[in-house]
């Protein structure tokens, strides 16, 4: 597949989760350092071809990232003959009564559960692996936590449980800490949490027409590869997409009231090159994996829901280039109104950005 070495995470992570007997994994590592390619690997591994059901879930939580991760585990896949994998999202419902022959789930947790337990089709007991991507959001999501413990708690005790993500906040990493018995434990220290190959720039504009021209004067250098750039609201991103077709710029929209299909169309049109510039909101902040993104702008600085500076999610929106130890650029246009953002983002990761 043209891996010639292993990355930081794979050497670190590899020889614990392959071990026998099977060990549990809760692992920080920054984004495009292979967390996906180590666990499949180790999904890869425990599984019996010579069986034909579900022996192995791995729960994202997007259907984007389910899809991409699904792909790997097929890619990977075809050099273990009788390896299937089948994908848990809204809009794939198998009829009740059926059976599962694939050995591995991959899907969102509402669907997840929804065919283990209103529908049944397949024996949770039967499950050698548990794998949580991303799961600073899958257990520090209300939601998404119900479900994922539900799923977990259904496991036979012998159940390999795997967690990584790039980011934890301390209250996930404590219940995490609880779901997940006698875990090794993989963290970066702080100082190891922005990204070294990305550079980062700012543009001061005074507002959102300023931010506008701002990046229209960079689209013939962000189209030199590919770009993603983000808003924050589904409104900013639907305006300037509107904004910049109308000025004869190519561009592609992603953002969450689009169905499932269009969604995934879009992706792969981009990953392809079809589009070179996509817009989007915070949902392909995680995980999405294009290798030609070299520049990431930030339209609008994430904020949280109290409103205060959003500091993982800066980290999973600028870590969509540089994948791999690759570099990349990230260009936030800040207004006034917003640098305070900016110096909490320089403080808390103790990098500056230069103008």
């Amino acid at each position: 597949m043209g891996f010639n070495r292993p990355s930081k995470i794979q050497a670190t992570a590899l020889p614990m989760i392959l071990a026998d007997p099977p060990q549990n994994l809760i692992a920080q590592s920054q984004s495009g350092t292979g967390k996906t390619a180590a666990f499949v690997l180790a999904m890869l591994s425990r599984v019996d071809v010579m069986k034909k059901h579900p022996q192995c879930i791995c729960l994202s939580p997007t259907f984007e990232l389910a899809l991409q991760t699904g792909e790997v585990i097929e890619q990977m896949g075809k050099f273990y003959d009788g390896i299937d994998v089948i994908y848990a999202i809204r809009g794939n419902r198998p009829s009740k009564g059926s059976k599962i022959e694939a050995q591995i789930i991959v899907g969102t947790p509402g669907t997840v559960m929804d065919w283990c337990f209103k529908i049944k089709l397949f024996d949770v007991q039967n499950i050698k692996v548990f794998v949580l991507d991303e799961a600073d959001v899958m257990i520090g999501l209300q939601g998404h936590s119900d479900h994922s413990v539900r799923v977990k708690r259904a496991m036979p005790s012998d159940c390999q449980m795997l967690l990584f993500s790039a980011t934890f906040e301390d209250t996930v990493w404590c219940f995490a800490e609880r779901i997940v018995p006698d875990p090794n434990i993989i963290k970066l220290k702080k100082e190891e949490l922005t990204l070294k190959n990305i550079r980062q720039f700012y543009d001061f504009c005074e507002h959102r027409e300023a931010k506008y021209k701002a990046l229209t004067n960079m689209y013939g250098s962000i189209t030199i590869a590919q770009a993603i750039i983000f808003c924050q609201t589904r409104k900013t991103a639907n305006w300037l997409f509107q904004e910049m077709t109308n000025d004869g710029h190519v561009v592609a929209l992603l953002s969450g009231e689009l169905t499932v299909i269009e969604r995934a169309n879009i992706i792969q049109r981009f990953r392809d090159g079809k589009e070179k510039v996509l817009i989007t909101t915070n949902v392909c902040a995680r995980g999405i994996d294009v290798e030609q993104v070299s520049i990431v702008v930030n339209f609008d600085l994430p904020v949280t829901a109290e409103g205060l500076t959003d500091y993982e999610t800066y980290l999973h929106r600028i870590g969509r280039t540089g994948r791999f130890g690759k570099k990349g650029v990230a260009v936030n246009l800040v207004e006034k109104c917003c640098m305070h953002m900016l110096r909490d983002l320089e403080e808390h990761f103790g990098k500056q950005s230069s103008l």
